[in-house]
């Protein structure tokens, strides 16, 4: 179990995120456009320096969706791979099958 203040501010980076994402891209798509003239790059490089750290979704990390692990994700499943392997063994994740041979 990770602790809960880690989990609690990944939410709170998640919904930075979200609120700055249509801002950042808009920057992006600006810096990014060989028709930019050199001031108005310059321009939304500053701004996009500007806007909180934490609103870049590379900042965000996937965490088990059950108790928060961040390490071992499972992309697929949406948790850890301890996770993943003991519901595998019950049979709860829908599509998956344990093999044995």
């Amino acid at each position: 179990m990770a602790k809960r203040s880690k989990i609690v501010k990944n939410h709170k980076r998640a919904a930075i995120v979200a609120r700055h994402a249509e801002r950042r891209a808009e920057l992006k798509r600006v810096i990014s456009s060989p028709g930019t003239d050199w001031d108005e790059r310059q321009a939304a490089v500053r701004a996009l320096s500007r806007l909180p750290r934490d609103s870049s979704p590379v900042r965000l990390r996937n965490r088990d969706a059950v108790d928060g692990r961040p390490r071992g994700y499972v992309g697929k499943a949406g948790i850890s791979r301890i996770r993943f392997r003991e519901l595998a063994h019950r049979g709860q994740l829908p599509g998956i099958t344990k093999s044995s041979w």
